[in-house]
């Protein structure tokens, strides 16, 4: 009964922490629009747009243990989606994000069927390949893409009431998309399908054993993460108002991938990590060097890599562990328990008989010998 009163206890106790670190998380980002300079808090919702496709490429790599370099062609056609939309039927920016989540978890779903019987570098070969070939794609259709000239549209405006200026309500709608996707990426992974996916990363065979259908949860990892990416694309063209074919290159899904694993695979707050690292990092490599910024990009990368080899996430666990394993044991061992004998009478050993000087002396306790004995 006290193991389960304790056990209560510690889980009452984790989650009020949760709790209490989401609504200071919320406080600092909800006042984050009105501290900044408006370019600042431009960066910062391109963050918030990178975690939402790192967050559906965790699903697949760090959760679902497959490989894809393809991401960024999910991200484009989400972005394209929106862009359409607003571009020629000129809808409302809110009606574009169904369109684009629910297109890509199609194209996504449709992805993953022949993929199926792909895995490890021939998987991420394909995915690769679908990549590259979408942005020369996007430029032949010219009547409803734009060509290689691209789609301008307009930005999100922010209501009257709210009294706040573009880039500020950019952010908080970026920001409660991002919250959202974040949030249904964490149940995911607590449900059943979560559990399915772990499996399948550490033993398909004996996930298979166990019953769960690899086919079909292959293919729902790629559509959920295709899902997310078309999501991010689609905030993408909020906030960026125009698209086209060169701004989704190959490029783009090898730096998904390596920020996601900058970030740390198979962590909640991997993603958010990586995306930091997508955007700035390169900004600061072209302040570095205007000349080559894509050596000193590569030169971060391999030195946070050595660094943290697990990723950003997993790098407190490391100095925590490191400075407590060079800190000196403060609690001493138990002492052993005094056995020194209590002094008394020493025990009386009998003499040996071939000791010559008691030889012929006379036991004690004996009567003495008479003569005629």
């Amino acid at each position: 009964m006290s193991t389960i009163t304790a056990a209560l206890g510690t889980d009452r106790a984790r989650r009020l922490r949760a709790a209490l670190t989401a609504l200071l998380a919320a406080a600092a980002a909800g006042c984050v629009p009105f501290y900044f300079a408006p370019f600042q808090v431009f960066q910062l919702t391109m963050v918030l747009l990178y975690a939402v496709a790192l967050a559906g490429l965790n699903l697949l790599v760090g959760f679902g243990g497959q490989i894809s370099l393809g991401h960024g062609a999910f991200f484009a056609a989400g972005a394209y989606a929106a862009a359409v939309m607003l571009d020629r039927y000129d809808t409302g920016h809110l009606a574009t994000l169904p369109v684009a989540a629910a297109g890509c978890f199609l194209l996504g779903l449709a992805f993953g069927v022949p993929a199926l019987r792909l895995r490890g570098l021939y998987l991420a070969l394909v995915t690769l390949a679908f990549a590259v070939f979408l942005p020369p794609l996007l430029k032949r259709l010219e009547p409803v893409t734009g060509g290689a000239m691209g789609l301008t549209v307009d930005k999100l405006q922010p209501p009257a009431w709210s009294g706040l200026a573009e880039d500020q309500w950019t952010y908080f709608v970026v920001l409660g998309v991002t919250a959202t996707a974040l949030l249904l990426a964490r149940n995911l992974l607590r449900s059943r399908v979560g559990r399915a996916l772990r499996a399948l990363r550490d033993n398909e065979s004996a996930a298979e054993v166990m019953g769960v259908r690899l086919s079909l949860h292959k293919t729902l990892a790629f559509a959920w993460s295709a899902m997310f990416a078309g999501v991010a694309g689609c905030l993408y063209t909020w906030v960026i108002g125009f698209v086209s074919p060169d701004s989704f290159g190959s490029v783009l899904s090898i730096t998904l991938l390596a920020g996601l694993v900058i970030g740390g695979l198979a962590s909640l707050y991997g993603p958010l990590l990586g995306a930091a690292f997508v955007m700035y990092v390169p900004s600061v490599s072209q302040d570095l060097s205007e000349a080559a910024p894509g050596v000193v990009f590569g030169l971060l990368i391999i030195a946070v890599m050595f660094v943290a080899p697990t990723g950003l996430a997993g790098l407190p666990g490391r100095v925590l562990g490191a400075v407590a394993s060079r800190l000196p044991r403060t609690a001493a061992a138990p002492a052993a328990p005094d056995r020194t004998p209590e002094p008394g009478p020493a025990p009386s050993t009998p003499p040996t008989p071939a000791d010559p000087a008691v030889a012929d002396s006379e036991p004690v306790g004996v009567p003495p010998r008479t003569e005629r004995e």
